[in-house]
């Protein structure tokens, strides 16, 4: 089994390996920062954790961004991985003025995190390089993820793959292969490279004959960041971008890719792929339906993308940033303006509109409307929709009986000695950290 994943925010990075509610996890309000004392608990379970007890071999590339933590403590081969080569958070979180994003001397956009160390590449717990060489970045993540399928095809073994892509984060960068390539620019380029990474994944697979045996799993965890124009992504037709709780934002690809296995074009609403585990070691046709255990809250993957029977719908409650921190949900929706998506006339997706608690709650038909442009409930009340309403408030206090936060793992504070720094004892810091 491979993931293959384009993702940003670390709050969904968390619920896609563990499959549960990141609040649970304590994985709120905020970001982890390189200096930050928190990360995912050690006593959660990770999708590669439950593998690699039922005997696959597992490894994680690309952007981590869950925690560091006292001596790398919070670091992927403490959680199930057994091989990382990566960055441990987002590429941005350290100074990238002076560093080249598009050979041969093309500088990255922007200034990035400044006053922390330069943004290391990991491999599993060591830094082999800092600052990273943001050009030959994919290059060695597709070196190491092929050499990992042919290995495990070599041995015999089952495996994990998760590939983390930082593209198209900011700040955009691309091999010598890509630049120049795309008439989107910068973006585009990037958007590129990304594509070629998962084609040669997908060739590793056919190369080692496993492309019949391997369920590929591809998504991104949140909208695009439109925020900087020709450098950012498009929501299209949808309502606002990244950081929002409009389809924007919330909307993401999904494909899961097995030939053989699941038919071509089949539709499934909501799929996540942690609730592989529950079926890993069992029959594949096992009962869909919520997993109610102590460990996962999702829903089972394999049933609805390997059959035609029909999926019961899922209700998922969408949190925006200052929610995560309250147990005391608005009815429906609270809708923050994100500095992710500020390039649109619409002043709900503006990155200074403040919070707005809508009370009765916006109510939209996604399938006629997908812009999200006209409130239902501005036309009256109908029956129907105060049957909606009704369900609405049903739903919001069934999740606030059962939705228990986990300690906030971004309140644990920062400690600038927490910083990675391939010469500890160099001076002065963090400028000094710098190793070829």
């Amino acid at each position: 089994m491979m993931a293959v994943s384009s993702l940003s925010t670390l709050a969904r990075r968390a619920a896609l390996l563990t499959g549960r509610f990141q609040m649970r996890s304590g994985v709120y309000p905020g970001v982890f920062n390189p200096d930050s004392r928190g990360g995912l608990p050690l006593a959660e379970v990770t999708i590669a954790e439950v593998l690699k007890a039922e005997g696959y071999a597992t490894a994680m590339v690309g952007k981590w961004h869950l925690g560091l933590g006292v001596n790398g403590s919070f670091l992927p081969i403490h959680q199930g991985f057994d091989h990382f080569l990566g960055v441990p958070y987002s590429h941005d979180q350290g100074p990238c003025q002076n560093l080249t994003c598009f050979p041969p001397d093309i500088k990255c956009f922007g200034t990035c995190d400044q006053g922390v160390v330069p943004v290391p590449l990991l491999c599993n717990q060591s830094i082999v390089q800092q600052p990273v060489s943001f050009p030959d970045l994919v290059p060695l993540y597709n070196k190491f993820s092929r050499d990992f399928i042919a290995d495990c095809a070599r041995r015999g073994l089952p495996f994990l793959l998760y590939y983390a892509s930082h593209h198209t984060h900011y700040p955009q960068f691309a091999s010598q292969e890509y630049t120049g390539q795309s008439r989107r620019g910068p973006f585009g380029d990037a958007l590129l490279e990304f594509d070629g990474s998962v084609g040669q994944l997908l060739q590793a697979l056919e190369e080692n004959g496993l492309a019949n045996t391997t369920l590929v799993f591809f998504t991104s965890d949140n909208g695009p960041s439109t925020m900087r124009m020709a450098r950012g992504g498009s929501s299209g037709l949808l309502k606002c971008g990244k950081g929002t709780t409009y389809e924007g934002g919330m909307r993401e690809p999904a494909v899961a890719y097995w030939p053989g296995r699941i038919a071509p074009e089949s539709p499934s609403d909501h799929v996540f792929l942690p609730a592989v585990p529950r079926s890993a070691a069992r029959p594949l046709c096992c009962q869909a339906g919520e997993v109610q255990g102590p460990l996962l809250h999702t829903r089972l993957v394999l049933p609805p993308l390997l059959t035609t029977d029909s999926f019961l719908r899922s209700r998922m409650v969408l949190l925006s940033k200052a929610q995560r921190e309250e147990t005391d949900l608005h009815l429906g929706a609270s809708f923050a303006g994100s500095f992710h998506s500020d390039t649109t006339p619409d002043q709900a997706c503006h990155g200074l509109t403040p919070l707005a608690p809508h009370l009765p709650p916006l109510l939209f038909d996604l399938e006629s409307d997908p812009a999200e442009n006209y409130d239902l409930l501005q036309s009256g009340a109908r029956p129907e929709l105060l049957q909606v309403l009704k369900e609405i408030k049903l739903q919001k206090v069934l999740f606030e009986q059962r939705m228990e936060f986990g300690e906030s793992q971004m309140r644990k504070g920062r400690d600038p000695a927490l910083q990675p720094c391939c010469a500890p004892n160099c001076t002065p810091k963090p400028s000094c950290c710098r190793c070829s």
